[in-house]
C-alpha cells in the first residue's frame, strides 16, 4: 500500500544532464564574490601576496568538501541534499535545524546577496542611484547603514523573475543555467585574457608588498580574508540540494561537483592574479566591495587598463551575466531543501506539493523568493555574505563529518564514489571548517549572532512537527 501511495504522489523529474548539474555547480558557485571580495579581503591582510593565497586556501577547502559531498551525493541521490545526509547520520533534530537554517539564513541571504551583486553590476550603466530612506543604527558595538533606493528594487526584481522562470520545469531552468554558465566562464577569461596580453601597465611589480605592510597579518584576519573568499566559492554545495533530479547520479553528481570546483578554482586564482599583474595594491585596496559605494569594482577598474574609459561598463556586462546564472542556480537548488522537509512530515505540507504540469516545488520556490526579497531589503551586501556563510560552514563541517558516521553505521551501503583521500581530507575539513567558525565569532559578532539567533527560532516549530 505505501509503494502504491508514493506511485500516486507527483515525483521529481531527472531532468538535469551530466553538462546541466556540472553548470549548476560552476554556475551557483561563479557569482558575484570573485568580482567584489578582493578590496575587503585586502584591506584585512594588507598584501597581494596573502590575499592570493587565501583565495587558494578557500579553494582547497571547498574542493576538500566537494570531494566529501560527492560520496554522499551519489550515495543518498535525493531532494534536499544535505538534510539527508544529516537525517540519515544524527538524526532530525539536526536535519531540521539544517534546513530551517538554509530556508531562512543561508539560502535566502544567498540568494539576497547575488540579487544585490546583480544590482551593483547593472548600476555601471544604467542609473540606479537614487535613494529615497536610509538610517543608521547600532548593533552589538558597529554602526550599521540601511538604505531603500533604486539598486534594491533592481534585486528584489530580478529575484523575483527568476524565481517564476524556475517554476516551469527543471530541464528548462538547468538549460538557462548551462546558458549563463558558459557566458561567464566566456567574460571572466576575458579579463584574465586582456590584462595577461594586452594591459600595457600591468607588471609584476605590482605584487610586491605595500611599503611599511607586514609580512603576516595573524591568524584572525587570514581567516576574515578566507571567510570572504568563501563566499566566491560559495554554492558548490548547492548542486546535491537537486540530486533527485540528476540523470544517472551514482555518475554525474561526483564528476560534476569535482570537475565544477576544479574548474572554478583555476578561473578565481588566475583572475584574482590578474587584478594584482594589472592594478597597484593601492587601486584593489580602494575598490567598491560593498553594496552601495559608488567606487568601480576590482575586476572592472582590472578591465579599464586594457579597455579604456569605458571598460567597467563594458566588462559590468560581463558581471551581470555572473549574478545573474549564479541567482538561477541558487534559486532552483535551495527551495529543494524545504520541500524535502515537507515530504517528510518535518515542514509545512505545502512546501511539499509540486506543480502538476511541471513536477517543481512552485509553493517552495514563491515562498524562499518573497523571503529572499526581504533580505535583500535589509542589510548591506558583506553583511548578508558574512551571516549566511557563519551559518553555513556550522553545517558544512557537520556533514562533512557525516561521512565517518555513515561509513560506520551503513558500512555495505552502494557507494559509487569513495571520497579521495579519505580519512585526510575530511578530516581537514571539519578542522578548518570548525577554526573558521570560532574566528567569526570573534572577528564578526553581528553576523554571527544574528546567524545563531535566526537559526534558534527554529527549534520551536521542531518541537512542533515532533508533536505533530
Amino acid at each position: 500500500m505505501a509503494e502504491e501511495k508514493s506511485q500516486l504522489i507527483p515525483q521529481l523529474v531527472r531532468g538535469l544532464t551530466l553538462t546541466d548539474t556540472t553548470a549548476l555547480v560552476i554556475g551557483t558557485v561563479i557569482g558575484t564574490g570573485v568580482f567584489l571580495k578582493a578590496a575587503p579581503m585586502a584591506q584585512d591582510v594588507g598584501t597581494p601576496m596573502l590575499v592570493l593565497a587565501a583565495w587558494v586556501a578557500a579553494g582547497l577547502l571547498s574542493l576538500a568538501g566537494a570531494l566529501t559531498y560527492a560520496e554522499l551525493g551519489a550515495m543518498m541521490p535525493e531532494a534536499g541534499g544535505e538534510y539527508v545526509y544529516l537525517r540519515k547520520s544524527y538524526g532530525e533534530a539536526s536535519a531540521f535545524l539544517f534546513g530551517w537554517q538554509r530556508f531562512i539564513v543561508a539560502g535566502s541571504a544567498s540568494i539576497a546577496a547575488l540579487g544585490a551583486g546583480f544590482a551593483i553590476f547593472l548600476s555601471r550603466f544604467v542609473p540606479l542611484e537614487a535613494v529615497w530612506a536610509q538610517h543608521d543604527f547600532r548593533f552589538l558595538g558597529q554602526t550599521i547603514n540601511w538604505q531603500f533606493g533604486a539598486k534594491q528594487l533592481v534585486a528584489v526584481a530580478v529575484i523575483l523573475f527568476l524565481t517564476a522562470l524556475n517554476c516551469l520545469t527543471v530541464a528548462f531552468g538547468g538549460k538557462v543555467q548551462s546558458l549563463f554558465t558558459a557566458l561567464k566562464i566566456a567574460g571572466i577569461a576575458f579579463v584574465i585574457g586582456g590584462v595577461f596580453f594586452v594591459s600595457p601597465t600591468a607588471t609584476w611589480s605590482h605584487l610586491a608588498a605595500p611599503a611599511n605592510a607586514p609580512q603576516w597579518s595573524g591568524f584572525a584576519l587570514f581567516g576574515t580574508a578566507m571567510l570572504a573568499a568563501l563566499w566566491g566559492y560559495d554554492g558548490w554545495n548547492n548542486m546535491p540540494m537537486a540530486a533527485g533530479e540528476v540523470k544517472n547520479p551514482g555518475r554525474n553528481i561526483p564528476l560534476a561537483l569535482i570537475a565544477g570546483m576544479i574548474v572554478v578554482m583555476a578561473l578565481y586564482c588566475l583572475m584574482n592574479l590578474a587584478y594584482f599583474y594589472a592594478l597597484p595594491f593601492d587601486e584593489v585596496l580602494t575598490a567598491n566591495s560593498t553594496k552601495y559605494r559608488e567606487a568601480l569594482p576590482t575586476a572592472a577598474k582590472a578591465a579599464q587598463t586594457f579597455l579604456g574609459e569605458y571598460g567597467g561598463k563594458l566588462i559590468s556586462i560581463a558581471f551581470v551575466i555572473s549574478a545573474f546564472g549564479a541567482l538561477n542556480g541558487s534559486i532552483l537548488s535551495n527551495a529543494r531543501v524545504p520541500f524535502a522537509m515537507a515530504r517528510d512530515g518535518k515542514f509545512f505540507q505545502q512546501f511539499g506539493t509540486l506543480s502538476e504540469g511541471t513536477r517543481v516545488p512552485v509553493f517552495s520556490l514563491l515562498v524562499q523568493g518573497v523571503w529572499s526579497c526581504v533580505l535583500a531589503l535589509s542589510g548591506t551586501f558583506d553583511q548578508l555574505t558574512d551571516c549566511l556563510l557563519f551559518a553555513s560552514w556550522i553545517f558544512y563541517g557537520l556533514v562533512t563529518s557525516s561521512v565517518f558516521v555513515l561509513r560506520r553505521k551503513l558500512p555495505m551501503e552502494d557507494r559509487p564514489y569513495k571520497t579521495f583521500g579519505y580519512p585526510v581530507i575530511p578530516l581537514v575539513f571539519v578542522l578548518v571548517a570548525l577554526w573558521l567558525i570560532l574566528n567569526t565569532l570573534f572577528t564578526k559578532p553581528v553576523e554571527s549572532v544574528v546567524g545563531l539567533v535566526l537559526m534558534a527560532l527554529g527549534l520551536p516549530l521542531y518541537w512542533y512537527f515532533q508533536r505533530r
